[in-house]
Order: C-alpha cells, then sequence, then structure tokens
C-alpha cells in the first residue's frame, strides 16, 4: 500500500533543475534506502516528501490525497524526522522525548505510556532523568530517535542517522533500528552515504542521479542488474546477503 507518493515532481533553484522526478513511491511498512553522489538531490528530495520544501511543480500525495497549503500542518503531524546531528533541547533526556507529544497535545497519560514503551526499546530508561548534554553520540542520536518514534508517525525520515558514530556504536543503533522498524506499518525513506548499511535496513533501494530516479528495486535485484554505468558505479560499494556476516563482524 503506498503511503506517500510524488508525481511529476519538478524543483528548481537558481535557474538549475535539482530534481525533475516522474513519480516516486513510499510504501506501508517497507524501509526504502536513498542513494546517490553528492548534489544528486537526496536532501532536496526528502525535504519535499516531508512537506518542508515546496516543489516549482508537481504533487505529493499522502494516501492519495494531494498536500497543500490547507491541510500540510494536519499531514506533517502524521510524519517524523531524525537527523544526521540529533537536534536536542537542553532538559532532560525524558524531557525531550515528550516534547512533539506535548505539541501535539497528546493526553499526559498516554505521553507517560509512550515516552515509557520507547525509553525500553531503545535501551535508554537508565538515561531518562539525566540532562541530554551528558550524552555520548549514540545516545543522543537514541533519544532523537525515540523522540521521533514516541509520535506514531506513518512516514519516518532517516538523514544519514548513523553519520559521525564510532563502528560498534553504529553498528548496535542500526541493528536495533532494523529490529523496531521491520515488522511495523511505517514507511521509512532512508538517506545514507554508507552503503555497508542498506542490506541491513532497507528493503527497497533507488538511486537518484542528476535529479532523477534512475532505478529501484530490491538491493539485490539492483545489484545483479544495474541499469547503467552511474548505478553499478555506486553499487560497487553496497555487501549483498552473502557478505553480510563479515560487515557485522566489521561494526
Amino acid at each position: 500500500m503506498v503511503i506517500l507518493e510524488a508525481r511529476d515532481i519538478k524543483f528548481i533553484k537558481n535557474n538549475r533543475t535539482i530534481l525533475d522526478i516522474d513519480a516516486f513511491a513510499l510504501r506501508q511498512g517497507e524501509v526504502t534506502a536513498l542513494i546517490g553522489v553528492n548534489g544528486a538531490g537526496k536532501t532536496s528530495l526528502m525535504q519535499i516528501l516531508a512537506l518542508l520544501q515546496q516543489p516549482t511543480s508537481g504533487q505529493v500525495l499522502f494516501q492519495g490525497e494531494p498536500a497543500g497549503k490547507h491541510n500540510l500542518l494536519q499531514l506533517r503531524k502524521r510524519m517524523a524526522f531524525v537527523f544526521q546531528q540529533p537536534l536536542l533541547l537542553d532538559m532532560t533526556v525524558r524531557q525531550n522525548i515528550e516534547t512533539g507529544l506535548r505539541l501535539r497535545k497528546v493526553a499526559s497519560h498516554l505521553i507517560n505510556q509512550r515516552v515509557q514503551l520507547w525509553l525500553e526499546r531503545l535501551g535508554i530508561q537508565h538515561l531518562a532523568d539525566g540532562p541530554v548534554r551528558f550524552l555520548s553520540g549514540g545516545e543522543a542520536q537514541r533519544v532523537s530517535i525515540a523522540r521521533a518514534l514516541a509520535l506514531e508517525p506513518e512516514v519516518l525520515f532517516l538523514d544519514e542517522p548513523f553519520t559521525g558514530l564510532d563502528s560498534p556504536t553504529r553498528g548496535q543503533l542500526l541493528l536495533d533500528m532494523a529490529k523496531l522498524l521491520h515488522g511495523t506499518k511505517i514507511a521509512t525513506l532512508f538517506v545514507t552515504h554508507d552503503y555497508a548499511e542498506i542490506p541491513y535496513l532497507a528493503h527497497r533501494l533507488s538511486v537518484l542521479d542528476q535529479g532523477r530516479i534512475i532505478q529501484t528495486g530490491t538491493p539485490q535485484e539492483i545489484y545483479q542488474r544495474p541499469k547503467n554505468q552511474a548505478v553499478l558505479k555506486l553499487l560497487q560499494w553496497i555487501p549483498m546477503r552473502g557478505e553480510m556476516r563479515e560487515a557485522k563482524g566489521a561494526f
């Protein structure tokens, strides 16, 4: 089932075409990895899909409903975003996770339930009442993820969430995220520059080149049948299932 869809998207900035995409979709329960070289348009596409950036032309549809000024805030409340750098407020871990829920006026008893649930699922309950300023990078990112998932989003955006973490921390968080997301109904868009992460987390892979989606499929399908040299050049860095045990040992 398609949750979020982009149709005939063009994004032009400073007389330069950043995106020219006929169609792109995120499906319920699937994690889609988006890859491409720097400047391919990944950030622009993610921001447009998250309704944080207006395209020059084209439509974004949420469960078939076109996004526009009349429903923008309503649709944004059905999404959550995890950035590369955790954007935490100078307060406790628990208070940070509560913030989005309070802004959305969730009932107090539900806030307490959701916060406790995600503290436990992310393994940070022992940090709940401590200040975020003393957290490690991995702990801070876990708080950021807990804050996003506590909102119970239908669509989740992950913008290089493991970048900057040391290898053991990154590997464990990656595996934990796979367990949290796989089997849920959340549609997830995952942008990464570390292609070793893709086999662990992504069900589907889309390759963006010069503002266009040039191939979409499972990671294994694309690896076995790359459409052109641009795809092939990117895929040389992606380990497939047979290599995953070795990659896991490296984390």
